[in-house]
């Protein structure tokens, strides 16, 4: 018999309990041992549910009981869950969490501490819930140099979306239902400003390049500027607007990585992913494209991911996991006025013939005109050529100088 704790009895810690329950038998066939949940760390109290006895409010309790092999942090947020389970690494217990806000921010740190301890610290269910994308990453496409890593990592961004392109719903009635369905929180501020996202790229980041990534260095938009407008331009373009978390491995070794909205083309795997629905596609040079697709939140599928990390840590307590990578700082990102895009611009002057061709002079003639037939009066939107984003902001500035209003900016998908 294997003790562990779970850190949190929240959505998903209480979905962690409930599977290591109800699926004894399938988890001891896996193992070849019993899981035996010994604490649940929790500030509330439970008593009537099954494991009521099981429950402290200590974390001490938790940190100096030998026999607890595997700690599972389930609490979210980055304080005080960062310093439980430094503490808990420290003491040679393993530790697997669903936090991505802290692997995001302490992974570097956390996984060489872990290394020092001989113990492991894994985080399958930090980046797409139930979809299994960490493990297949560092072990499956081991063989492969990863070029580009790029995917929808946001399910209440991606059904708010879904919602504006099928049933033509504004911005804020999409987010609306979103929170009446417990898709979206009551502040929704991490989702569709894209902070969610960033995180999870920036894990995916670290792992496919070795180098710490921190939030703070990835340029970040959301969805709230996005209209019924653009999302029609999209469609007359041929594709779809979708929030996409995106890096690429450059020349130079530096990389270039991002969160924004962008016109994904409908040829690309990315175009049919609605609703709550998460994908996720690495680009190897071996395999080529591979995506991986499912619900990326919720309380079972972001749980199994958690038990999946538990049973791994309870077949290596002698042994570490090759999951790793080192830390890294600014210099490892490029400026995002150097990220090279093609850009959707909606424009609007004294009439959309004036607009065209005040682009068409800004940009040296690399625009082409996107037209709608149903456009606003005096409205327009151009493609233009891939240039880096700096000099996009450059030639936007010279637009409104000439008295063109730039009313949306998108950049165009490569996936």
């Amino acid at each position: 018999m294997i003790s562990i704790a779970i850190m949190g009895h929240g959505v998903v810690g209480s979905g962690v309990s409930e599977i290591i329950t109800t699926h004894k038998n399938k988890l001891f066939t896996a193992l070849g041992e019993e899981i035996d949940i010994k604490y649940i760390l929790d500030l509330r109290d439970f008593p009537d549910h099954p494991l009521a006895d099981r429950f402290t409010k200590d974390f001490e309790t938790i940190v100096n009981d030998v026999d607890i092999r595997v700690v599972a942090e389930v609490m979210g947020g980055v304080h005080p869950s960062y310093e439980y389970v430094k503490r808990c690494l420290e003491a040679g217990k393993s530790v697997v969490t669903s936090n991505k806000e802290l692997v995001a921010a302490h992974g570097a740190e956390l996984l060489a501490i872990a290394k020092e301890n001989n113990a492991n610290f894994l985080f399958e269910a930090s980046v797409g819930g139930g979809i299994p994308i960490i493990r297949p990453m560092d072990q499956c496409l081991v063989a492969n140099n990863v070029d580009e890593v790029a995917g929808i990592l946001n399910g209440t961004t991606n059904y708010i979306l879904t919602k504006m392109i099928n049933d033509g719903m504004q911005f804020e009635d999409a987010l609306k239902l979103a929170q009446e369905l417990g898709y979206a929180e009551r502040n929704p501020a991490a989702d569709i400003e894209g902070h969610d996202a960033c995180r999870k790229i920036c894990i995916l980041a670290s792992l496919a390049f070795g180098k710490h990534v921190y939030p703070q260095y990835v340029h970040t938009e959301g969805i709230t500027a996005i209209t019924l407008e653009d999302v029609k331009y999209a469609e007359k373009w041929g594709g779809v607007i979708k929030l996409i978390g995106q890096v690429k491995l450059l020349e130079n070794k530096k990389l270039d990585i991002f969160v924004a909205p962008m016109f994904v083309p409908n040829k690309s795997q990315l175009s049919d992913i609605d609703d709550v629905f998460n994908g996720i596609m690495v680009r190897g040079d071996c395999t080529g494209d591979v995506v991986f697709y499912g619900r990326g939140a919720g309380k079972l599928p972001t749980a199994s991911a958690v038990v999946a990390d538990i049973v791994d840590c309870c077949k290596h307590l002698k042994a570490r996991k090759r999951i790793f990578w080192t830390d890294g700082g600014e210099d490892l990102v490029i400026p995002y006025d150097e990220s090279v895009t093609a850009m959707y611009l909606r424009l609007k002057s004294k009439d959309e013939h004036c607009a065209y061709d005040i682009a068409k002079e800004v940009f040296d003639g690399n625009v082409e005109p996107l037209v709608l037939e149903e456009a606003q009066e005096s409205e327009i939107a151009v493609i233009t050529n891939p240039m880096p984003y700096g000099m996009i902001k450059n030639k936007i500035s010279d637009l409104e100088a000439k008295d063109v209003c730039v009313l949306s900016a998108l950049r165009i998908g490569d996936l």
